[in-house]
């Protein structure tokens, strides 16, 4: 195997690694037609970013020479790494003084997934996580949210403040007429119980929208 990208994350840390090299790193070995490094931006090529990568199924990997059962298992592996990572991260945190800490959370959760699901993290009153949730699951491109609901689980959590999340399978993260009009319809239901909504992430595929960022909270 190619040690150039070993070498490089040895000397100079991992986050000056390309997507392809920490890729390369992780495959280990190419495939007979391509040494690993070539393989890696073939792989990056062919789905057309590392998230795409990481989860394509593995019918879509079917098609890839020099994928077999060993690389799919890593791949997935590190992916789900990746997501457990960070809900440990934001599980363990202190406090949540900014709703932008939640990002990275949120994108490693929702950001792959092929539809629609709506998210929900639940704080107390100094902002600490108390639970993070899936409350409601769609289709490719809708999801039924009900406000009553997320009071409901964040009474029953003692929750004081929340932070919304849903994915748009479509990769683009501007958020509909629709979006805009269940986030007024929660934030005004959870007034009647002091509760407060810090921020409605729309999470897309490499972008982010934020409620609270544009104003609209």
């Amino acid at each position: 195997m190619d040690e150039k990208p070993r070498e490089k994350l040895l000397t100079k840390g991992a986050a000056a690694l390309t997507d392809s090299e920490l890729l390369a790193i992780f495959l280990r070995t190419g495939n007979p037609e391509m040494p690993v490094m070539e393989f890696a931006r073939h792989l990056l090529s062919h789905f057309g970013s590392l998230n795409a990568v990481m989860s394509a199924t593995q019918e879509q990997y079917s098609t890839v020479k020099g994928i077999g059962q060993s690389k799919l298992c890593q791949i997935y592996a590190i992916a789900e790494l990746g997501k457990r990572f960070y809900q440990e991260k934001l599980l363990c945190q202190e406090t949540i003084s900014d709703p932008a800490e939640a990002y990275h959370y949120l994108t490693s959760q929702l950001a792959h997934l092929e539809r629609e699901v709506f998210q929900v993290i639940f704080l107390d009153n100094r902002h600490r996580v108390l639970q993070a949730k899936i409350m409601f699951q769609g289709t490719i491109n809708s999801v039924e949210v009900h406000p009553r609901e997320i009071v409901k689980e964040a009474l029953s959590q003692n929750a004081a403040a929340m932070i919304l999340a849903h994915n748009h399978p479509s990769g683009i993260s501007e958020p509909s007429a629709a979006d805009k009009n269940i986030t007024q319809r929660i934030q005004k239901a959870c007034r009647l119980f002091d509760i407060s909504v810090l921020d409605h992430f729309v999470i897309g595929k490499g972008e982010f929208f934020s409620f609270a960022q544009r104003g609209w909270l």
